[in-house]
């Protein structure tokens, strides 16, 4: 009599979750799913598809299809489930289990279990781990996304980096090195030869979620444009303010905003060149403040627009 109950109780529950779930759009959830996301369950570890994911592209949940976490967030934490060390801007609440004990995380959006974060176990520069069921998440690729790229320079891309890396929208962020003659150049080259690179930032992102005019825009706002061939106490040719565009849409977006600020006042002395090859900048360059806790000397927010 007591195993019917339960079965009964359990097929009650089942239906109820489906039905809520069509009430508010979502998606249809299998027993194992609901187990997990409705009923705070976990799946057995080493099991999930995405614990030794790879792939470029965004987490999603699986209730709701919320963007969760960006895959360059994504790290080896030999935990048994995948780890992130930051999530989209947003996307993730946290809540504190009943004993006090963990702090479990769910969807901002529909409120579906994903796992359980933890602080202080020092994996990553960010010393967080959200430890996230596979079953809880579905995978979009970048190629899917349709995304696209930009390219900036202005003064040391350590700190145009930390202004744009957490943006929402923004799906990755690269810092490297464009614009001159010398291949495969390094940090050192740059620095000390003549080899015309600026130090700059590839940003790959979603127009769905944030357009190429307020990436540019932010650009201006976080460095002088009036400058030339320096940033602050950065001084020579690799710290020039120069967009370089991927298309004609981006350069016209660019003009548009430079002649804005012009007519502000500005003598703006950025460069509009068509993109060139991006070299990736040494491993230590990248999210450099990020991992230093610190913030950026020579790029601070100013309001131009």
């Amino acid at each position: 009599m007591k195993y019917l109950i339960f079965i009964f109780g359990f097929l009650n529950l089942h239906c109820n979750s489906q039905e809520n779930m069509e009430a508010k759009n979502y998606n249809n959830l299998n027993a194992e799913e609901i187990n997990v996301i409705i009923n705070k369950g976990t799946e057995k570890p080493f099991i999930g598809k995405f614990t030794d994911y790879k792939e470029d592209g965004i987490y999603t949940c699986k209730q709701c299809n919320a963007q969760l976490y960006k895959s360059n967030d994504k790290f080896d934490s030999h935990c048994g489930w995948p780890s992130f060390d930051d999530e989209i801007e947003g996307a993730v609440k946290r809540v504190p289990d009943k004993d006090g004990r963990r702090v479990e995380i769910v969807c901002a959006t529909c409120g579906g279990h994903l796992g359980h974060v933890f602080e202080g176990e020092n994996f990553t520069p960010k010393n967080m781990r959200h430890c996230v069921n596979s079953i809880s998440l579905n995978f979009v690729s970048a190629d899917s996304l349709k995304l696209e790229k930009a390219i900036f320079a202005g003064g040391c891309f350590w700190g145009i980096e930390y202004h744009f890396q957490n943006l929402k929208g923004v799906i990755k962020t690269d810092v490297g090195y464009t614009g001159g003659k010398k291949e495969k150049p390094s940090y050192q080259d740059v620095c000390h030869t003549n080899t015309g690179h600026a130090e700059a930032i590839e940003i790959t992102f979603n127009p769905s979620i944030i357009s190429y005019e307020e990436l540019a825009k932010l650009f201006f706002e976080i460095h002088d444009p009036t400058q030339i061939n320096r940033q602050g106490p950065d001084i020579g040719e690799q710290y020039r303010s120069e967009i370089f565009y991927t298309n004609e849409s981006q350069k016209q977006t660019a003009e548009k905003l430079i002649n804005n600020l012009k007519a502000k006042g500005y003598d703006v002395v950025t460069k509009l060149t068509p993109a060139q090859i991006f070299w990736t900048a040494e491993e230590y360059h990248q999210e450099y403040y990020t991992k230093k806790g610190d913030e950026p000397y020579c790029h601070i927010y100013k309001k131009r627009f």
